[in-house]
């Protein structure tokens, strides 16, 4: 929690990558620091299960319950059921994104906002900046198609709570934020997702980095621009949750 965070206090529930298979709180402390002091919110960095000791739907559930739990007892640790975002990258950006159509119609505090920082949406990796940037690209479609295996474990890859982007329906969701990457094979199905959600009457901003590839925002201290756009994401954040601009 930033200091100064008045309590209860907005918070982002966030989701690190790793492919579902790897990735911890370690490795994306810095990203949630950085959306922690720019957004003046409080957040939540969550250890789902990981495969391929807890295949799908392990992951998916313990996000499914955390958000269930801080709606019941968030205000006993400080923090506002009412101003609740979720977020995350790449494998957490799916998870967050599957999050959301579960968690429609449901009569608790649920979030407000999705922050989906270059997230994978489309297991079926049909999308032509699959074949653009699927190697060379730091994000090998060998090693994709290894962590779906590994997750998967033998669910369908259609599912909606797998692949954000093949719900039959994605209306009645928060409004969301979609980061994408220039040179990332996740790139076309993470913009396709922003056009439905706009179809769908759900208030997008989709925002892509030139020149950047997967995962760049864990580049911090290589890449210059990691700082402005964490600083994009934490206004952004600041404003759905605090309406501060």
């Amino acid at each position: 929690m930033p200091e100064g965070c008045e309590a209860p206090a907005p918070v982002l529930v966030y989701l690190h990558g790793g492919g579902w298979v790897f990735g911890s709180l370690d490795t994306h402390d810095t990203i949630c620091r950085r959306l922690a002091a720019g957004s003046g919110c409080a957040v939540l960095s969550l250890d789902y299960r990981l495969a391929p000791e807890h295949p799908f739907p392990a992951g998916f559930d313990d996000v499914i319950e955390t958000i269930r739990w801080l709606g019941a007892h968030g205000a006993e640790i400080g923090l506002d059921p009412h101003r609740m975002a979720i977020g995350g990258d790449s494998a957490g950006g799916n998870l967050a994104a599957a999050a959301c159509l579960a968690l429609r119609g449901s009569d608790r505090p649920k979030p407000s906002f999705q922050l989906l920082i270059y997230p994978a949406l489309d297991f079926t990796m049909e999308r032509a900046s699959h074949e653009l940037f699927g190697h060379g690209y730091l994000l090998d479609t060998a090693f994709q198609k290894q962590c779906h295996e590994l997750y998967l474990a033998g669910a369908d890859r259609r599912d909606g709570r797998i692949s954000p982007l093949l719900a039959d329906d994605v209306a009645g969701v928060p409004p969301a934020l979609i980061l994408t990457a220039s040179h990332d094979p996740l790139r076309d199905e993470a913009e396709a997702y922003a056009a439905r959600l706009v179809a769908s009457s759900v208030p997008v901003t989709s925002h892509r980095v030139p020149g950047q590839v997967h995962a760049f925002m864990a580049m911090d201290g290589v890449m210059r621009v990691v700082e402005p756009t964490a600083g994009l994401l934490a206004r952004h954040l600041a404003f759905a949750l605090r309406g501060d601009r």
